[in-house]
C-alpha cells in the first residue's frame, strides 16, 4: 500500500483506538458515581498510615486510593511517604518531592506531562482500591468534575493525539541510522530498520525541519505517491515524499544515496 503502508495503517488505527479506549475509560472514573466517599483535605490527611491513622491513603487528580497493600512504598519513612494523605498530583511528574512540590496543582503541565501523570492513574485503577473523591481542585462539594478536572482530561487527550500524529509521521520519515566520528564527522544510512521502524522500503536520507526543533536525518521513500496524497488525485511524480517542503538535503550528498557523510 502506498503513503504508510499497511503496517504504518494498522499502527494508526491502533493508536487511534487506544486514544478513543482511553477516552472512554476517563468518561468513565470521571462520571457520577453512589459507590464512592467525599473527603475534605484535611480528613484525607488523617490517612498517612501512621500508628493511629484509620489507614493509609493518596489522592490522583482528586481520586483517593487506598495503598495499603504498598504500605512499604508509602508508610512513614518510606520513599513515597510524601503522596500519602493528600493529592501530590503535580509531583507524579516532576518528581519533586519537597513540601512545595507536592501539591495538586497540574495546570501548567504539558501535553507529554499529562500522558504521565494518565498513565499513572491507569496504574492506581488497576492495582489499589479506589475509595472516594478529594473536595477541591478536582471536585466540588456535589463530587461532580471541576472545570480543572476538564481541563486536564482535555489535556490528556490532546497528548494522546500529539503521540499519534508523532507515530505516523515517524512511520513516513523513520529516522536515520547515525554515527560520529572526530575524524571524519556525522555519517547516516537507511535500512529497512533504521529508526526502530519496520517497512518494505529503504529510504534516503533528508533533514526533517520543523518549527522550534532543530533539524534531524530522516529516511525518505523516492518512490510511488507521496504519502499524503489524496485518494481522488491519482497523478504523481513517482518520486515517493521527496518533495514534502519541510526536507532537505545534505550538501554533497548524491540525492539518491541510502549514505551520506557530512564531515567536520
Amino acid at each position: 500500500m502506498p503513503g504508510l503502508g499497511g503496517r504504518g495503517l494498522w499502527l494508526g488505527l491502533a493508536v487511534a483506538a487506544a486514544a478513543a479506549a482511553m477516552a472512554a475509560r476517563l468518561m468513565g472514573w470521571w462520571s457520577p458515581r453512589a459507590d464512592f466517599r467525599l473527603f475534605i483535605p484535611e480528613e484525607l490527611a488523617r490517612y498517612r498510615g501512621r500508628p493511629g491513622d484509620p489507614g493509609l491513603y493518596l489522592a490522583l487528580l482528586g481520586r483517593v486510593y487506598d495503598v495499603s497493600s504498598g504500605r512499604r512504598h508509602y508508610e512513614p519513612g518510606a520513599h513515597y511517604s510524601g503522596f500519602a494523605g493528600r493529592d501530590a498530583s503535580r509531583a507524579f511528574v516532576t518528581g519533586d518531592y519537597s513540601e512545595a512540590g507536592l501539591v495538586d496543582d497540574v495546570s501548567d503541565l504539558s501535553f507529554s506531562e499529562m500522558l504521565t501523570l494518565q498513565n499513572w492513574l491507569s496504574f492506581y485503577e488497576k492495582n489499589y482500591k479506589f475509595m472516594g473523591r478529594v473536595i477541591g481542585r478536582f471536585y466540588g462539594e456535589d463530587g461532580l468534575p471541576t472545570p480543572e478536572l476538564t481541563h486536564a482530561e482535555v489535556m490528556m487527550t490532546k497528548g494522546l493525539e500529539a503521540n499519534r500524529q508523532e507515530l505516523i509521521e515517524k512511520q513516513r520519515f523513520p529516522p536515520c541510522n547515525a554515527e560520529w566520528s572526530f575524524i571524519r564527522g556525522s555519517r547516516f544510512w537507511c535500512s529497512q530498520q533504521s529508526g526502530g521502524v519496520s517497512r518494505d522500503w529503504i529510504g534516503v536520507p533528508r533533514k526533517l525541519f520543523k518549527p522550534g526543533v532543530k533539524p534531524h536525518c530522516v529516511c525518505v521513500r523516492t518512490t510511488g505517491p507521496p504519502s499524503d496524497q489524496l485518494p481522488e488525485n491519482p497523478m504523481h511524480r513517482n518520486r515517493g515524499d521527496l518533495d514534502h517542503p519541510n526536507l532537505g538535503e545534505y550538501p554533497g550528498c548524491p540525492p539518491l544515496a541510502i549514505t551520506c557523510s557530512v564531515p567536520l
